[in-house]
């Protein structure tokens, strides 16, 4: 029997409703069953895969999760690709992961072929690879467990290799193992108190940390029943909360939440009452993967009830800090380190700083990846001789709560003399009664080192003057953190995260 704990831990639910997609409803039971399938399909030729790299691109859905667990069981390691990639960017994953196994749903077979065969990487569809339905009521436990042979699977083995978001740079692959990622899913379960009650509504990509480890993961470890919507869209994603009276859990990003609270204001009454009635019968929303606006909190807690949980965390180290499951939640910050996980604030000679102080994160502790894929000296430079992880993000700590600051790279702007916080200054600007969207970067100047520039999404019929908003930021900033460079853009520069890419923005102003 494979040691696999996220597998082990699902034999207890079998009964269980542990997946709804579009195609249907599926128990525990099924998802051990299709698993093992997958996995004795992957080993036809092998009796361990032995942390080979398996690259899939299927959606959102039943069959998505069938297909992790089936590599996990199999003895390799998923590397899931993002469906809005590319072919170039879908490349470059698969190459630089090594992988010696593509598995494409039927939507992405015709994309993903060439690039297979032109490498000479074994091809498999989903069709190939699942056993379709299976009759629930004839599975138990006992069964699940005599359906083959399987490899015996040791926690310390690689099991996962997921691409950072390449806001900043290239995108590395951050190998994580069974064990890191038990730890990370422990960590989550205890902090916000699941159990095989809860049901979440499940809308985010599945090539990244959110949606795999803080909604895929933790329910299925929890016996929780996982509801997958195959894209976003904000009628839909109403539709389901306002009617639904077993949803308790909802995990989005900040441009999610815009998003929704635009088709809540453009409802009628009757509607908007549903919605919010609908908000209200969940425990628990959650806020991640980009910094929370305030005021899109402030609107949101109006419309929903809800103050977001903020949350703080990278595809390195799973989540570092979060704002408590109960007790008061400050905005603008994301609360405190999760169990497990040690974290500490240092200056630039790795001396600790005192609360007040601006300071880079550094994590250590059993949630933390082993390494960068195939980039030894990547992986020796991003940590401390003593195990710290760096993670290149700063932040301040006032009373054991932590404000992220920005990215170190990006966000901290090296002005006259002064360090900026990008995202202080975007908080300010969100509050302008003509910006929608704003990012702010540092663009490099010969007499400032760099200069504030800030990319803007206006309001329409608006026609904002750099003069004016400097003349309105002089009320509301320091001279030296007002913005001397303006661009008004239609939208900003996003990864499918939603993320916005600032070294995108950045050009905006160098071309």
């Amino acid at each position: 029997m494979a040691s696999i704990p996220i597998v082990d831990r699902a034999r207890a639910y079998v009964e269980r409703r542990a997946v709804i997609d579009d195609a249907g409803e599926y128990t525990f039971a099924e998802l051990l069953e299709r698993s093992a399938f997958v996995a004795r399909r992957l080993l036809i030729a092998a009796q361990d895969l032995a942390e080979a790299r398996v690259a899939f691109m299927v959606p959102p859905s039943m069959q998505h999760v069938v297909v992790q667990w089936g590599i996990w069981r199999a003895g390799g390691v998923a590397v899931p690709l993002c469906l809005q990639h590319p072919p170039p960017e879908l490349e470059y994953t698969i190459d630089d992961s090594q992988s010696s196994i593509v598995i494409a749903h039927p939507d992405f077979a015709d994309c993903l072929r060439p690039i297979a065969e032109s490498r000479g990487l074994r091809l498999l569809t989903v069709a190939e690879l699942d056993a379709g339905p299976v009759d629930a009521g004839r599975v138990d436990a006992g069964r699940v467990d005599d359906v083959a042979r399987l490899p015996k699977i040791d926690v310390s083995r690689r099991a996962m290799l997921l691409y950072t978001s390449g806001t900043t740079n290239k995108p590395k692959g951050a190998v994580t193992t069974h064990e890191i990622i038990t730890a990370q899913i422990q960590s989550l379960v205890e902090a916000w108190e699941w159990t095989e009650n809860d049901h979440i509504l499940h809308l985010l990509p599945l090539h990244h940390l959110h949606g795999i480890l803080n909604v895929t993961c933790c329910a299925m470890w929890s016996g929780a029943t996982c509801e997958f919507l195959p894209r976003f869209d904000a009628d839909r994603v109403w539709d389901r909360i306002a009617v639904s009276d077993s949803l308790t859990l909802f995990m989005a990003v900040p441009t999610i939440y815009s998003r929704l609270t635009r088709a809540w204001e453009e409802a009628n009454e009757e509607r908007q009452r549903a919605m919010s009635e609908g908000c209200r019968r969940l425990r628990l929303m959650v806020s991640g993967s980009a910094a929370l606006p305030v005021p899109t909190l402030e609107k949101w807690r109006e419309l929903s009830g809800h103050t977001l949980l903020e949350r703080y965390g990278m595809t390195e180290i799973g989540m570092g800090l979060s704002n408590p499951l109960h007790g008061q939640r400050q905005p603008g910050c994301v609360g405190a380190p999760l169990p497990g996980v040690e974290l500490r604030l240092v200056d630039e000679a790795n001396r600790p700083v005192s609360d007040g102080a601006a300071g880079q994160i550094q994590v250590r502790g059993p949630t933390v990846f082993t390494e960068y894929w195939g980039k030894s000296a990547a992986t020796t430079e991003a940590f401390t001789d003593d195990g710290w992880f760096k993670t290149g993000d700063v932040a301040q700590r006032e009373d054991g709560v932590y404000r992220i600051l920005g990215r170190e790279s990006v966000d901290i702007i090296k002005t006259g003399g002064y360090k900026v916080s990008a995202l202080e200054i975007e908080d300010v600007l969100r509050t302008h009664e003509q910006i929608d969207e704003c990012a702010v970067v540092g663009v490099a100047d010969e007499e400032w080192g760099q200069r504030v520039a800030v990319a803007a999404v206006i309001t329409p019929e608006a026609d904002l003057k750099l003069e004016d908003l400097r003349a309105w930021c002089k009320q509301q900033l320091a001279a030296y953190k007002v913005p001397s460079l303006m661009k008004t853009v239609d939208a900003l520069p996003r990864n499918p995260m939603g993320k916005v890419t600032k070294p995108d923005v950045v050009e905006l102003f160098e071309s």
